[in-house]
C-alpha cells in the first residue's frame, strides 16, 4: 500500500511539472476616480460628487504554434463592464470575441476625433444621434495590418434578443501610407427586427498631425428603412499637446435629421487633461442645441475629475 501511495504522489508531481510550462500570466490593475458633474439648470441630479473604482484583469498564454491567447476582463464599481478573448496570430492578425466593448469594426471607429477628454456629445441627451455602432454583446471580431493598411471586422449574430438578423461591419484604415495622416472608411449593417428593416451605417474620417497639433474630420451616415429617420453627422476637432503632460482640445459635431421640420443638432465640446505620474486631472464642458432636431431643446454638462491608476 505504501508503494502505491508513493507511486500516486510521484505521478501527480510529474503531471504538475509537465503542465506548468503551459501556464500563462494574469495581471491585475485598478483605477479610482473622483468626479464633479454639473448639469444644466433644468436637470435635477442631486449630489454632484461621485467616486467609482475600476478593476481590470489581463492574461496571456503562448501556444505551441507560436500564437498567443489574450484575455481581458474589467469591472466598474464591482459590476461587469467588458470582457474579451483574443487569438493573436502574429502577422496574420487577431481574432476576438468581445462582450461590452466595441473593440473591432465600426463600433471601434464611431468617433475617432482628437480629444483631451470625452467626445463632444458625451453625457448629453442626444449623445446617440448620428453615432454609428452595432451591438457589442458577444461580438466576433478580426483586425490586422497589411502593407500599411489596417482592416477591422465585426460580426454580431442576431444583434440582440429582439432582432431577426445579424449585424456586421468592416473598417479599412491607412495609417502609414501618407506621412502624419490617418484615413479610414467603414460601413456596416445594423440588425433590425426582420431581414427587411436593417439599418445601413457608414463613416469616413481623416486625421492629420503636425507637431503638437492634431486636426480631424469625420462624416457618418445612418440610413434607416423607416421613412424620415436618416441621420448624418459631421464632426470636426483639434487637439494640442502643450507638453508631454498637458493637452487641450475643441470640437464640434452637427447632426442633420431627415425628419421634416427638424433643426440640426449642434454639439460643442472643450476638454483639457493633465497627467502627473499615475494621476490624471481632466475637465470637459459639452453643450448641445436643438437636441434630437427639436428647436429650443438644449443641454449642457460640465465635469471635473481626478483619476488614479494602480
Amino acid at each position: 500500500m505504501t508503494n502505491i501511495k508513493k507511486l500516486g504522489l510521484t505521478a501527480l508531481a510529474g503531471s504538475l511539472v509537465a503542465t506548468s510550462g503551459y501556464a500563462g500570466a494574469l495581471d491585475v490593475s485598478g483605477t479610482a476616480k473622483i468626479t464633479y458633474v454639473s448639469q444644466d439648470e433644468t436637470e435635477v441630479t442631486g449630489n454632484p460628487y461621485s467616486m467609482n473604482q475600476g478593476i481590470g484583469f489581463t492574461g496571456s498564454g503562448d501556444l505551441d504554434n507560436g500564437m498567443t491567447i489574450k484575455y481581458g476582463y474589467t469591472m466598474t464599481n464591482a459590476a461587469f463592464s467588458s470582457s474579451t478573448l483574443k487569438l493573436d496570430m502574429g502577422d496574420s492578425g487577431e481574432l476576438s470575441l468581445s462582450n461590452g466593448a466595441g473593440s473591432t469594426g465600426i463600433s471601434a471607429y464611431d468617433d475617432v476625433m482628437p480629444t483631451a477628454g470625452e467626445e463632444v456629445w458625451d453625457d448629453l441627451d442626444g449623445e446617440a444621434n448620428g453615432v454609428t455602432s452595432i451591438s457589442s454583446a458577444n461580438t466576433l471580431g478580426y483586425k490586422g495590418s497589411f502593407g500599411g493598411m489596417g482592416v477591422s471586422v465585426s460580426y454580431n449574430k442576431d444583434g440582440g434578443v429582439t432582432t431577426g438578423t445579424s449585424s456586421k461591419s468592416v473598417v479599412v484604415t491607412s495609417g502609414s501610407l501618407v506621412d502624419n495622416m490617418e484615413l479610414g472608411y467603414g460601413f456596416g449593417d445594423k440588425a433590425g427586427t426582420t431581414s427587411n428593416n436593417a439599418t445601413d451605417l457608414s463613416t469616413a474620417f481623416a486625421k492629420y498631425t503636425m507637431g503638437a497639433v492634431t486636426i480631424g474630420v469625420q462624416v457618418s451616415d445612418i440610413d434607416s428603412t423607416t421613412a424620415g429617420s436618416d441621420q448624418e453627422r459631421m464632426h470636426v476637432a483639434a487637439s494640442f499637446a502643450v507638453n508631454e503632460n498637458l493637452s487641450a482640445s475643441i470640437g464640434q459635431s452637427v447632426v442633420e435629421f431627415e425628419t421634416a421640420g427638424s433643426d440640426d443638432q449642434e454639439d460643442i465640446g472643450i476638454a483639457v487633461s493633465y497627467t502627473m505620474g499615475s494621476m490624471t486631472i481632466a475637465a470637459f464642458q459639452n453643450s448641445s442645441e436643438s437636441v434630437g432636431g427639436t428647436n429650443g431643446t438644449d443641454d449642457e454638462v460640465s465635469e471635473i475629475s481626478v483619476a488614479f491608476a494602480f
